[in-house]
């Protein structure tokens, strides 16, 4: 089975958040990303490079997010000094 990871893609805006996906699609249309429910996307670990590497071509950040969104929720709220 291949490990999924749990990702999130940060655009410089808005139009540049649409074009890492247009780009991811026609770049790899064979790897769906799944977005859930909590502003994040599931993929394979392997494609982790291809990942940056598309959204360093779309002026856009991929980073692997915890795979429980509420756990960052909750260490936010340890450290009242941090933003989100």
């Amino acid at each position: 089975m291949k490990q999924q990871i749990r990702i999130q893609i940060t655009g410089k805006d808005a139009f540049w958040a649409r074009a890492f996906h247009v780009e991811w699609e026609y770049q790899f249309p064979e790897r769906a990303l799944v977005s859930d429910s909590a502003n994040g996307f599931w993929a394979r670990a392997e494609w982790l490079d291809d990942l940056e590497r598309v959204g360093s071509e779309t002026l856009c950040k991929v980073v692997q997010a915890p795979e429980n969104p509420r756990r960052r929720e909750w260490i936010g709220t340890l450290m009242p000094w941090r933003t989100s």
